[in-house]
């Protein structure tokens, strides 16, 4: 047995089957984890779950960037 590194959900997973590399999902949090070691068994959340946090950081810098774009329309307004 083996615990979920997100939600710590205990996982029901044939230990000796697993290999280093293996993907897998949590059943409670439906997080997709990877196998990053055998002996012991450890696992780490999949990278995509990563990306998810870049995106949000990319949404922020839009927003800030049609602030400054709205801005300078505002300013070729007034001329």
């Amino acid at each position: 047995m083996v615990n979920c590194p997100l939600c710590d959900a205990v996982l029901d997973v044939d230990e000796e089957e697993l290999d280093e590399g293996d993907s897998l999902t949590c059943e409670e949090c439906g997080a997709n984890l990877n196998v990053s070691g055998v002996s012991p068994l450890e696992l780490s959340p999949d990278g995509d779950e990563e990306d998810d946090d870049f995106d949000e950081e990319d949404d922020e810098f839009d927003e800030d960037f049609d602030e400054d774009v709205d801005e300078d329309d505002e300013e070729e307004d007034e001329e």
